[in-house]
């Protein structure tokens, strides 16, 4: 079994102190930094253990102890500067894996060459996702290896009183119907049956190029 992550997060505001708890509720320990007592009191109630540390003072990271930590994120708010340090620090105490949050492409440029092994700007990210919804209705995902993969959700009502078998949507339309959820239940069941049979209302989730998918009349 592969060991599991040790993380730790370097800047408690909104962005990383939801990304620490969202890590905590997937069974994670994790480790939270940050230089104000506000932040990390209410840090504290749930992380693994916190610290208060200036992130900006390589001797303050040093006393931390990063020998453990196999994936770091930074995320301090709007200073370029005191993301980019941290960023060279990190990598100089050899921490595997560190993200980075930046407030621009500029900013995840310059990271990027500090050598930051992963970059997100939350706010273009939500923006490409309210976009889809906006475009794609019932779109849950697209996949990271091919922006043309989506992930859909879709109501049946003209395909109504068929089987997978007939609708075929495999060979007519290159896609797949990966879950189903029958009328009135909660619960999607995963890899359906060619014999199962759609009724009106029943929710389907169907993986394949967007191109595609909007070709297809549930």
């Amino acid at each position: 079994m592969a060991a599991k992550p040790q993380i730790c997060v370097i800047g408690l505001g909104k962005f990383g102190y939801k990304v620490g708890a969202s890590l905590i509720h997937l069974n994670h320990q994790v480790i939270g930094i940050d230089s104000n007592p506000t932040k990390l009191q209410r840090a504290q109630k749930i992380f693994h253990q916190v610290y208060e540390a200036d992130i900006s003072n390589k001797q303050a990271l040093e006393q931390i102890g990063f020998r453990e930590i196999t994936h770091a994120l930074i995320s301090v708010g709007d200073s370029i500067s005191t993301s980019a340090m941290t960023t060279m620090y990190l990598k100089e105490l050899e921490v595997p894996n560190v993200w980075v949050k930046a407030i621009n492409e500029d900013h995840a440029t310059l990271l990027r060459k500090i050598g930051a092994d992963d970059v997100v700007i939350p706010e273009h990210i939500a923006a490409a996702q309210l976009a889809d919804k906006i475009h794609i209705p019932g779109i849950i995902e697209r996949l990271p290896f091919d922006p043309e993969m989506i992930i859909r959700e879709m109501t049946i009502d003209t395909l109504k009183h068929k089987t997978l078998r007939e609708i075929d949507l495999t060979n007519r339309h290159n896609c797949q119907i990966i879950a189903i959820r029958k009328h009135q239940e909660t619960h999607y069941r995963y890899i359906p049956k060619a014999d199962d049979v759609l009724v009106a209302g029943d929710s389907i989730i169907v993986i394949g190029k967007s191109a595609s998918l909007a070709k297809i009349t549930p």
